[in-house]
């Protein structure tokens, strides 16, 4: 038989706030093409991350790792920040 193997699932996707102690959320924007017309439509998903250290800021390019549910609804933890915001 096979072993008990997780999959785990890597996105990419934009901070829109980190308000919260430990937890951020995240943008994520996928393209999907229409079944009939065939044009590209934008998709998006916010979900909570978890993020120990409090280290993303709002405007950063992160990518995320799917993690055993650590709450109702944070399923994610931050692997790394890709692109810091020059916002201030």
């Amino acid at each position: 038989m096979s072993d008990n193997q997780t999959i785990v699932r890597t996105l990419s996707g934009r901070v829109v706030s980190d308000k919260m102690d430990k937890t951020i959320t995240v943008l994520i924007e996928r393209k999907v093409k229409h079944p009939f017309y065939g044009k590209y439509i934008k998709r998006s998903k916010k979900i909570h991350v978890h993020d120990e250290a409090n280290e993303a800021n709002m405007g950063d390019t992160v990518t995320v790792a799917s993690v055993r549910p650590m709450s109702k609804t944070k399923t994610f933890k931050l692997v790394e920040i890709n692109t810091r915001s020059t916002e201030i």
